[in-house]
């Protein structure tokens, strides 16, 4: 449909405004509900002049062609100047699609939308969840459960109710409840993101890729004979995510000692509960926990709390999130063995060793124990020697500015490109998606540069830290 000058649409409901693209520069959003459609399409403007349009539509049931050049209209006012929005790729094509795209979290997906939306034919390859680990292991179920729980320690706040002039009888929950709540709406999100791809024409195949040469890219699953191929793409861009980092000495059983992939599922509320690591995940996790009627404690190899927190926030946040709750911590030791125990029955047993001595000072015993210190890129298997790569000593893909691969010889590796957290940059899932269309954008002939300082962070506790800008 065409918008009047006003911004209105007959039997549509539309809304326009202005705002800051994360690029720079201002950009004019509209967005526009069309109810015999269900798939959202998210048309960036030009990004090279930092000014534009961008609209988001809903638009199943209409064809690839016809969906993307509606955008596209709707974007540049009709104009040509862009180059055509019709796939390139196919017909006297060299290659199988213009862009492939290795692992479908926030980053693939952002990328895959702006690949189509600057008229791409764009494929996906994926081995395990689309919506990769925010969508299904991090960002949206640990804010379910942030949401959940912070309702129940509000609820539980008798003499703050009271004082607003509230009374509150006994609160209880329904563990199981709230975690298929957590569940189900990751599992919602997933559908969504997978149908918003499948309704714009990308092609999604399923499998582990890994590079043939810096065109041409192989795909399978381990045991698997009937999934699987070679494909070939002009562009590739590397996509695949991270994964939980376990120190050596621990050992994972799911149960009793944990990463944040075991917690989400709340399979059971311990009473003590081992935090090794004060970050983002640690802190939101205490946060669940101390809500639910657990006691958390700590550990952390440096000798202060949320080392990785500006100092001023940090204090502040001890002050609010900690210290007020059931919630203790050692500093300047690290958990080299943790033994697993039995819920109930057996408890775990934590020896704790002086950061700096190496010395062990102490052995804790526990319910459960939480492993949050970080994580780490899932760069394995990409065969980059193929491409004359490699990770560097952590497993992360080295990349110019521009998200290029940079080679052994130090140079851009043609055409391949890497973004989100297997490049180690910025490991947070808006960050990979803003990452993923800067790629595009540079893929496209528009050379862009992203200003990670202007990325903010964000801890989901009661209240909330936040962070942006140089410190």
């Amino acid at each position: 449909g065409q918008l009047d000058g006003g911004g209105k649409m007959k039997g549509k409901t539309v809304t326009r405004g202005t705002g800051l693209s994360p690029f720079g520069g201002k950009r004019s959003c509209r967005r526009v509900s069309i109810t015999t459609v269900s798939a959202k399409v998210n048309a960036v403007d030009s990004l090279k002049r930092g000014v534009g349009t961008c609209a988001k539509v809903s638009t199943k049931g209409v064809s690839s062609s016809v969906r993307v050049a509606s955008v596209w209209r709707e974007r540049t006012g009709g104009r040509r100047d862009q180059g055509s929005v019709s796939c390139r790729a196919g017909g006297g094509s060299a290659y199988d699609y213009d862009v492939c795209i290795i692992g479908c979290g926030v980053g693939g997906h952002g990328a895959a939308l702006h690949a189509v939306q600057q008229g791409l034919k764009t494929c996906i390859i994926e081995g395990h969840d689309i919506g990769g680990t925010c969508v299904n292991r991090g960002c949206v179920p640990s804010k379910a459960l942030l949401a959940a729980s912070g309702r129940i320690r509000e609820m539980q706040n008798e003499m703050h109710l009271k004082a607003m002039g509230i009374q509150v009888g006994s609160v209880s929950f329904d563990r199981q409840g709230v975690a298929d709540h957590a569940n189900q709406l990751a599992s919602n999100i997933q559908g969504n993101l997978k149908n918003s791809l499948i309704a714009l024409g990308v092609d999604i195949h399923t499998g582990m890729g890994k590079f043939v040469d810096n065109h041409t890219i192989s795909y399978g699953l381990p045991g698997r004979v009937d999934v699987g191929g070679q494909l070939t793409a002009k562009d590739i861009i590397i996509a695949t995510g991270s994964v939980p980092f376990v120190p050596p000495g621990i050992k994972i059983d799911g149960k009793t000692v944990f990463t944040s992939d075991h917690a989400l599922k709340l399979e059971w509320i311990p009473d003590w509960v081992a935090i090794i690591g004060s970050g983002y995940i640690g802190l939101e996790f205490s946060d669940v926990y101390t809500a639910l009627g657990s006691e958390v404690t700590f550990i952390e190899a440096v000798d202060k709390i949320m080392p990785g927190f500006d100092n001023e926030i940090a204090r502040l946040a001890q002050r609010t999130l900690i210290t007020p709750r059931n919630i203790d911590f050692r500093t300047g030791v690290l958990a080299t063995n943790v033994k697993a125990g039995i819920p109930g029955v057996k408890p775990v047993e934590i020896e704790l060793t002086d950061f700096k001595t190496k010395e062990k000072v102490d052995v804790m015993e526990v319910d459960a124990c939480l492993v949050a210190t970080g994580r780490v890129p899932f760069t394995q298997g990409l065969s980059l020697d193929k491409i004359g790569a490699e990770t560097d000593r952590r497993g992360f893909v080295p990349v110019t500015e521009k998200m290029e691969v940079v080679g052994k010889n130090g140079k851009p590796v043609p055409n391949v490109y890497c973004i989100g957290d297997a490049n180690g940059k910025y490991m947070l899932a808006h960050a990979a998606s803003a990452q993923g269309i800067s790629a595009i954008e540079n893929i496209v002939g528009r050379s862009h540069v992203l200003n990670h300082l202007s990325v903010p962070a964000a801890c989901f506790t009661h209240p909330e830290v936040s962070f942006v800008g140089l410190t």
